[in-house]
């Protein structure tokens, strides 16, 4: 993965992680006018909407931190969007896979965290 940012090295750990909890990918880097999606997977009762952080062991900041109020909300209409472009009877849920790297090392996983149902979808809930 030489010349590959953290951000997408990132979300390829992430999608091989789901996978091996056993969610399939449905899509990655879903884009709308809205904004993007960095992984859309399911299991037998979720479709989840996935953003994806990653950050070095040394930063301020933990990934989780990076996702505001204004991502969530762009990740909301999006996945608005997308379920109309592709009805499921799953039920939608919003969450957040943060990827801790080592320092110095984008593309080493020291630790992954799934924080599942991470936000609401508050009033656009009526929109599914």
């Amino acid at each position: 993965m030489a010349g590959v940012s953290s951000g997408a090295a990132g979300e390829v750990i992430a999608a091989r992680f789901l996978r091996e909890k056993g969610y399939t990918i449905e899509a990655a880097n879903f884009r709308s006018r809205f904004g993007e999606i960095d992984i859309i997977a399911s299991d037998t009762q979720y479709i989840a909407f996935v953003e994806v952080k990653t950050r070095s062991e040394d930063s301020r900041y933990t990934p989780r931190e990076a996702v505001t109020e204004g991502k969530q909300a762009r990740v909301l209409r999006t996945a608005a969007l997308y379920l109309q472009q592709h009805p499921t009877s799953l039920q939608p849920r919003f969450d957040v896979v943060e990827v801790v790297t080592g320092k110095g090392k984008p593309l080493e996983a020291q630790e992954i965290d799934h924080l599942m149902g991470a936000y609401e979808a508050g009033d656009l809930s009526l929109s599914f």
